[in-house]
């Protein structure tokens, strides 16, 4: 164990750390030293320092993926460093603004999985910063325009055995509309979750967009504001009534074990309502469940 200790910190102490990490940090010494010796008790000189560390801390895990995967294998802090902003694009003019997060998985075992999700976050953020880039260009050639993009990730559920991961886009030129994807994965046995793979077989889409519908009704009913293109609902076109989630709709597993799935904006409810979720029941799946490991 010792000899195990003592490999991780000369691993962590041989990392390169970036020179603006370097220069952050002795901006912060100075500027926290001198306060201190503005009349400030060692108490909150103390806390001063703390913070600063803290800062920097952040900031290392943030500017250097090494740092990141060093700091993961010591224990306790790996959940901290689970996933991380790898790349931002920023935009920040008058009338264009975009602010592009990329997320980054680290310290997972199946490196292939976790090169493939990289790369794919990488690739789809890039191409959206591209996009955009293009877009500013036609609306100057126009006479201008306002157009704002943001992009980024939420960690929805991390824990011992699930790790889901949520990615938005929100595009605003006059309105805006947010579309949503999702990653779930097995963290010990290091594998991509799917909404087809956890059902016996197809009977859970018919059992999932029944139990939506009736959610929907219900939530209709308890607050006047919130209106669902739901069958039957008032000033709803046929047409736009919602009837079935797909196979491979948005999913994930929050931290009680229990399913939710996933609209984009305007796909079952007027764009105020913004992209909704509905929790599953389990009790509604067991019939179809596979096993529990997963929905509980």
């Amino acid at each position: 164990m010792n000899n195990n200790m003592e490999q991780l910190r000369k691993e962590y102490q041989e990392i390169p750390i970036p020179d603006e990490l370097d220069s952050i940090v002795n901006q912060s010494i100075h500027k926290f030293s001198k306060e201190g010796r503005r009349g400030r008790g060692s108490k909150y000189r103390w806390l001063a320092v703390s913070s600063a560390a803290a800062f920097m801390f952040l900031i290392a895990i943030n500017v250097s993926p090494p740092v990141a995967k060093a700091l993961s294998s010591i224990p306790g802090v790996d959940r901290v460093i689970q996933v991380l902003t790898f790349k931002e694009y920023v935009v920040d003019e008058s009338n264009y603004n975009a602010n592009i997060k990329v997320p980054s998985i680290t310290d997972m075992e199946n490196e292939q999985l976790q090169s493939g999700l990289n790369e794919k976050y990488m690739k789809e953020n890039k191409a959206l910063y591209e996009k955009f880039q293009v877009e500013i260009s036609e609306l100057k050639k126009q006479g201008g325009g306002h157009l704002g993009l943001d992009v980024g990730y939420e960690v929805k559920t991390d824990n011992d055995e699930i790790l889901s991961i949520q990615r938005y886009v929100v595009e605003t030129a006059g309105s805006s509309s947010e579309e949503l994807q999702f990653d779930t994965i097995d963290k010990k046995n290091q594998i991509l979750i799917t909404l087809p793979m956890l059902f016996k077989d197809d009977r859970y889409v018919r059992l999932i967009s029944d139990n939506v519908k009736e959610q929907m009704q219900v939530q209709m009913k308890a607050d006047p504001n919130k209106i669902y293109w739901a069958p039957g609902a008032s000033d709803v076109p046929v047409t736009s009534e919602f009837q079935s989630i797909a196979k491979d709709q948005g999913f994930y597993i929050n931290n009680d074990g229990k399913l939710v799935i996933a609209f984009n904006e305007y796909d079952v409810a007027p764009g105020y309502m913004g992209s909704v979720e509905f929790v599953i029941p389990t009790d509604v799946l067991k019939d179809v469940l596979i096993n529990n490991k997963y929905i509980k």
